[in-house]
Order: structure tokens, then sequence, then C-alpha cells
């Protein structure tokens, strides 16, 4: 029996009975390992790049929580999945589309690629100056979701992700927050 280049594959030479299975079975046992391999060793070089994020994010966004009398989130490590899940599904396009998923959501996009967290999480804290907590509202054709999201009392949890658009065509942010925020005739605070 020949050995093949790599440890865990087997020669194309090898016949059916010195493998004791069909090639094709064989072949897509391997095939399906590769990818397990791969997508793993991905997500874990994905994880750990975004890991030393979490500070950046979140230190800020408690800062205005502080402001407002809200306690401070603490992180959460399945929101940070989730985050970074989805901003790797917008690294092609970049597009400030929303998730559409369980948790509240902030999202960012800035072009060129010297955009930090902290950079991200004061856009969306600067829509405080439209938020008018007397009427419930943002001023008329302003902004104030992404700040009124942050500062939600009964949000307790964040988790975010920051990627480089291909071909570096800038930088996305999410932030997904539980319990979500942002209903409709009740008051963040």
């Amino acid at each position: 029996m020949r050995t093949s280049y790599w440890p865990f594959l087997l020669a194309a030479e090898q016949t059916r009975e010195e493998m004791g299975e069909p090639v094709t079975g064989l072949a897509l046992k391997q095939i399906i390992l590769l990818v397990f391999l791969f997508h793993t060793a991905e997500a874990r070089v994905l994880s750990e790049s975004n890991k030393g994020l979490e500070t950046e994010f979140l230190v800020p966004q408690n800062a205005a929580r502080a402001t407002v009398g809200e306690p401070p989130l603490a992180w959460d490590g399945r929101l940070a999945q989730y985050a970074e899940s989805y901003a790797n599904k917008r690294r092609a396009d970049c597009d400030l589309r929303h998730s559409e998923g369980p948790y509240g959501e902030n999202i960012f996009w800035g072009s060129g690629t010297d955009w930090t967290p902290a950079d991200a999480v004061r856009d969306w804290v600067l829509e405080a100056r439209n938020y008018d907590h007397h009427t419930n509202s943002c001023v008329r054709g302003r902004k104030c979701g992404h700040y009124t999201q942050i500062v939600w009392s009964s949000t307790t949890s964040v988790g975010c992700a920051k990627v480089t658009c291909d071909g570096g065509a800038g930088v996305f942010m999410t932030c997904n927050y539980d319990p979500p925020g942002n209903f409709v005739g009740e008051k963040p605070y």
C-alpha cells in the first residue's frame, strides 16, 4: 500500500480491499473531515481576532449607561459569536443591513480600515443628542435608536464583532444585545 501526502488521506491508488470500503464513501468522509477541520480552524482564528476587542466595545457602552443610571452590560460570548457570524456574512459587501435575528442590534460601517470599536460606539452614543426623553422620540429626521438600544434598561448583555470588508472596502462592526430593546411606546430608562 502506498502512503499519501496527507497522513489522514488515503492515496487514490489503494484498492477497495486495502481500504475496506468503496472509494467514494471514503472520499466523501475525507472531504467532510477537511471541511470540518478548516471551518473549525477558521472559526478559532476569527474568534481570537475579535476577543481582544471586548473591552473596546464594552467600556464606552457601559460609560453611556452610567450617565443615565443604568447598570453595566456584561459581555456574552454567545452574542459575540452571533455578531461575528453575521459580520463575516457581511464581509463581502459590508452592506448596512440588519441580521433580523432575535437580538437587539447596532451596526456600523466606515470606509478605510482604521476604524475602531470605540469609533463605532461613539457614533452610536452621539445619537443621545437626537433623543428627547420627555417625548420618548428621536428629533425629527434624526436617528437615536442605536443610542437607546445601548442604554435600554432591561438589556443586560452584549456581544460584538469587527471585520475588514473584502478588498479593504471598509470596516463593518456589529453589536447584539439581550434582551433586546427599542420597544415602541416604552422608554429606554
